[in-house]
């Protein structure tokens, strides 16, 4: 296995692999899923894990009877919209073990069985292995592997011979060389995938203990080859998986429909990539300007609170290259008792002027980083900046024509409690990665369209090319 962690050329390295696997896998995918009549539970502990797939439904309550609806409905997957990856270990946990009793509950009252993809993000960041090691207990049953799939081609993150890379022009960066391994609740040091799982359960998994299958196997000998190594998982260990494209993806998830059918049991761990294609979900093309058609009048609303260095430098962009109003939320104010209701007011009351004149406005925290001691503080300051973004946009008294909600916790906030969304439909993606989802008749704005725009994806230009594009479509 390559251990090395050093930057390397992007054209050379994906060049000289094997070349992906000939045939198309996605029909015996789809006929093995529908023999099976399983249902893929996507837990996804933020909004963008909907990066990938449309037609699909998603929900962000979780109690029997919502499991049990969905257990019922034919459709092959769903999302339930976790946001764990906003909260504190313990409270993570606590939501996981809460699924899975209901899950239990609901497929016994169904009589339909399930799968569950953990889904994480691309960039490594999430409570692993917490969330895994709760569901794997809860669900009552012994798993032969969790499987660590953490691939995603829309944001090109690739993992090859064992490290896990992100696409930089023209350069694969080693994870763990960006600013994603630096983060204050999630940062690692490892690109080393096996390394990684050993970092990240505290050394109680040797990295030695960890398979790992990698993208010469996968492309060169195909399902069957893959299947094999599978089925030498027993007693919880732990697989990584090389995968560079789509393609991959089949190939892996063709393996383990192999393995599963010889009574192998799997948790997934992974990104968006592989929640699609384990569900059977084909790409579609991006959404063409008729679909972004709003049905309303006024202006348009951007909401930007995630501080990864790509959404900042995304939104200067748009501040530079859009005529958008811009009103800067005072996170310190934010923070401080004496001024944050005032601070509230203030922008609810620029914007609702901004969006009543038929103008869009983009609503930003300031973009220094307040870290608390450690990563619980960390998350609970995070936690009090969001939920101030809350009120600002339930607050308002003008309706939004749409409305961009960049980063995941951001956009997951947003959603439930500022716009008290239940269910939703996913309808496509307005660029690679970036899914818009369509409201749903409960929420406090039925039929809105809703972008949940990742923190860590797209180029510099690409939140002023989705404001652009509804603009155009308007």
């Amino acid at each position: 296995m390559n251990r090395q962690e050093t930057a390397l050329n992007k054209a050379d390295i994906l060049n000289n692999l094997p070349p992906k696997w000939a045939e198309d896998l996605m029909p015996e995918i789809n006929n093995a899923i529908k023999a099976r009549n399983q249902k893929v539970i996507v837990l996804d502990d933020d909004p963008t894990g909907t990066q990938t797939v449309h037609d699909v439904t998603v929900i962000t309550g979780w109690s029997v009877e919502v499991l049990e609806a969905e257990l019922r409905d034919p459709s092959p997957a769903v999302f339930v919209l976790t946001n764990t990856r906003s909260m504190p270990e313990k409270q993570a946990r606590a939501v996981n073990h809460e699924i899975a009793t209901n899950l239990n509950y609901a497929s016994a009252r169904t009589g339909r069985d399930f799968v569950i993809v953990s889904r994480s993000d691309s960039t490594l960041r999430g409570h692993f292995p917490a969330e895994t090691d709760v569901l794997a207990r809860e669900l009552a049953d012994k798993f032969d592997g969790v499987l660590i799939i953490p691939a995603f081609m829309a944001g090109e993150r690739y993992t090859i011979h064992g490290v896990h890379y992100v696409g930089d022009d023209e350069r694969l960066i080693p994870a763990s060389e960006t600013p994603f391994a630096k983060d204050s609740a999630f940062g690692y040091s490892t690109s080393v995938m096996r390394d990684w799982v050993a970092e990240k359960t505290g050394g109680t998994v040797h990295a030695d203990e960890v398979l790992c299958i990698d993208i010469d196997l996968i492309r060169s000998e195909g399902a069957s080859a893959v299947a094999e190594q599978l089925l030498t998982l027993n007693n919880h260990a732990y697989c990584v998986m090389d995968a560079v494209t789509e393609r991959d993806l089949e190939v892996i998830t063709m393996a383990i429909l192999q393995a599963e059918a010889q009574g192998k049991r799997f948790l997934y761990r992974t990104a968006a990539s592989f929640a699609a294609v384990r569900a059977g979900i084909t790409l579609r093309p991006l959404l063409t300007m008729d679909e972004l058609q709003t049905g309303r009048a006024g202006g348009g609303l951007v909401v930007v609170g995630s501080y990864v260095p790509k959404s900042s430098a995304q939104l200067m962009h748009l501040l530079e290259h859009s005529d958008i109003h811009a009103i800067e939320v005072n996170v310190n104010a934010l923070l401080d008792d004496r001024k944050r209701t005032g601070e509230i007011k203030r922008v609810i009351d620029n914007a609702d002027l901004i969006l009543a004149s038929d103008q869009n406005v983009v609503i930003f925290t300031s973009r220094l980083l307040i870290s608390g001691e450690n990563a619980d503080s960390s998350l609970n300051i995070g936690g009090q900046v969001s939920r101030s973004l809350v009120e600002i946009v339930r607050g308002l008294q003008v309706s939004p024509r749409f409305i961009v909600a960049k980063g995941g916790i951001t956009s997951s906030d947003l959603a439930t409690d500022a716009l008290n969304v239940q269910c939703a439909r996913v309808i496509g993606q307005i660029l690679p990665g970036i899914p818009v989802w369509k409201l749903g008749d409960e929420s406090a704005q039925p039929d809105l369209i809703y972008v949940v725009f990742p923190g860590n994806v797209g180029s510099v230009s690409s939140l002023t090319e989705v404001v652009k594009k509804f603009d155009a479509a308007n």
